[in-house]
Formats: structure tokens, C-alpha cells, sequence
């Protein structure tokens, strides 16, 4: 005997005990007569009891099937309505949505529209994981994350959000106490901080105008696990830093660090949301990838 129970045959039997009929069963359940038969004889076969008398005019059940008939009857039930919960999650915005963000920007751009967010769906909960490391999505059960990134070949479905791009800056001491690089290979010469998550190994790349590339591994005192741990010591003037426009973005608009290299661009990275594939998203998760999208489209970007 297998260790599964036959549920298909059991649920089919029960549709047959309530409407007293092989045929009515078949006609609700939209299958043919003969399957509804097989599946009821396979039943008792399993069971080695006949759960059935059957007469051409009459359908009535034997002592085996009476015992079934009320557990059956409750599987049917406990299935159907586990089905209509299952779906009502699917396309009814409600549950529970993990979703992993890096921690800066969950912070600084994401928490501050969750409350939006909770207002328009309060029968959405979110389950917020703040961490610049990689998340295994499916292997840690999330139902959705950020990254900010050129994306490498993956099996997740991603969807782009915006654009992020990413400035190499200097405070104006550092500057004025080491000079100015004016090209990329001149960075290699200065004090530059590390960032451990960088999914380009810790490599700089750059192109300008002309097509012409040039790639540096900087080195200095200081690599961080975040972006935003490295602004005290930007700020001191104590090295050259190539971060994000959300955690750069607001002190060179202050004026506090200066974009360098200008004639140099880094490929642009974007706000990507992921999802595990297979199968369409539940309605939960399918509004706040709208939500965040909307939001994000209405972003601008900023001119150095």
C-alpha cells in the first residue's frame, strides 16, 4: 500500500455519498462517469470492502461505507476550503510579504513608504529584512527583495524599478591635501575605501566618452559591510569613496563631497525587485511591487 492515501478517490467518493449518484458526481465534479467509477472501485480495492451496493435504481452504502463516508466528507470540505483560502490569498491582497532590502536603502527610501503602504492595504503585513549581503530568497523563504545592481544571469525574476547611479566623490580637504585624480589609473595612487558586497570583486570600472575603459583595484584603511558606515570618514576627508546616489547623493548636494572623475562613468547599476520564479505572484506581493515601482518612476535623477 503506498504511504499516501488515495485524497483524489477519497474526495470523490464523498461528492458521490452526497448527491447519491455516480453520474450527478461526474457531472460536478466535470469528469466522466467512468473515472468517478474507477476511482471509487480503486478505493475499494485499497481498502479490500465494498463501500457501495449498487442496484439499477438504487445507490445505497454498506456498513464500510457509512463509517467512511463522514471522514471522507470531511476531507472533501477541509480541501476545498484550504483551496478557496489558497486562492482567496492569490488574488485578494492579504498575508504576510517577506521582503529583504539592503540595509541603507530599506532604511532611508523604503521604510519611509511603508506606512503609504499599510494605510492603502491593512490586511497586508510586512516582514522587513535589512541586510547588504546577498539573501538567498529561496532558500530562506522570502517572498521578494531589492537589489541595486547590474544583475548577474539568474533564475529569479527580476523587474526594474529605476535607475541607481553611482558617483566616486572626495570631500574638498581630501582634494586640497592629495589632489585630483583625472583618470581612473590615478586611484590607485590615493587613499579609496572598500565596500565588501561589491558585486564587481572590489574592482572599479570605468568608460568615457570615447569608448576608452579602464578598471582599478583601489586600496585604503577602511572596507565596510555597508555603504553608509563609510560617510563619517568621507566627510573627514580621509579617502576617496564610489557609492549610490541615495546614500551620497544628499552631501553632494550640500556640497560637502565633490564628484570626481566626471569624464568617467561607472556602468549603471538599478533598483531591481526579484521574485522566486514559478507561478503568478500572489495579489500581495503583486501591489507592493506596484507600489514600489510607482514610487520609484517618480523618482529623479540627479544632475553633477
Amino acid at each position: 500500500m503506498s504511504k499516501l492515501p488515495d485524497f483524489e478517490a477519497l474526495a470523490i467518493f464523498a461528492k458521490v455519498v452526497e448527491l447519491r449518484s455516480f453520474a450527478a458526481a461526474a457531472t460536478e465534479l466535470s469528469l466522466s462517469k467512468a473515472t468517478v467509477s474507477k476511482a471509487v472501485s480503486r478505493l475499494e480495492e485499497r481498502l479490500g470492502a465494498r463501500l457501495f451496493n449498487r442496484t439499477s435504481r438504487r445507490l445505497a452504502l454498506t456498513d464500510a461505507g457509512q463509517k467512511l463516508s463522514e471522514r471522507a466528507a470531511r476531507l472533501l470540505a477541509d480541501g476545498e476550503a484550504a483551496e478557496n483560502e489558497a486562492l482567496a490569498q492569490s488574488t485578494t491582497p492579504r498575508g504576510l510579504v517577506r521582503l529583504a532590502v539592503p540595509m541603507s536603502f530599506g532604511i532611508k527610501t523604503v521604510a519611509p513608504l511603508l506606512p503609504e503602504f499599510m494605510e492603502a492595504y491593512p490586511e497586508v503585513a510586512i516582514d522587513l529584512h535589512l541586510s547588504d549581503a546577498t539573501v538567498d530568497l529561496i532558500g530562506e523563504g522570502f517572498d521578494a527583495g531589492l537589489r541595486i545592481a547590474r544583475l548577474p544571469d539568474s533564475s529569479l525574476i527580476a523587474r526594474r524599478l529605476c535607475g541607481m547611479p553611482r558617483y566616486t566623490v572626495a570631500a574638498p580637504s581630501y582634494l586640497k591635501r592629495y589632489g585630483r585624480p583625472t583618470h581612473p589609473m590615478h586611484l590607485a595612487e590615493h587613499k579609496c575605501f572598500g565596500y565588501a558586497y561589491l558585486s564587481t570583486q572590489g574592482v572599479w570600472h570605468y568608460t568615457n566618452a570615447s569608448g576608452e575603459q579602464a578598471s582599478v583595484r583601489p586600496a585604503g584603511q577602511l572596507r565596510v559591510n555597508n555603504g553608509e558606515a563609510v560617510m563619517p570618514a568621507l566627510l573627514a576627508g580621509l579617502g576617496i569613496a564610489d557609492l549610490p546616489d541615495f546614500i551620497v547623493g544628499d552631501a553632494i548636494a550640500r556640497g560637502e563631497v565633490e564628484v570626481i572623475l566626471k569624464g568617467w562613468k561607472q556602468p549603471e547599476g538599478a533598483v531591481h525587485l526579484v521574485t522566486p520564479p514559478g507561478g503568478p505572484r500572489p495579489a500581495r506581493v503583486e501591489v507592493l511591487a506596484d507600489f514600489l515601482a510607482g514610487h520609484f518612476a517618480r523618482g529623479k535623477k540627479r544632475s553633477v
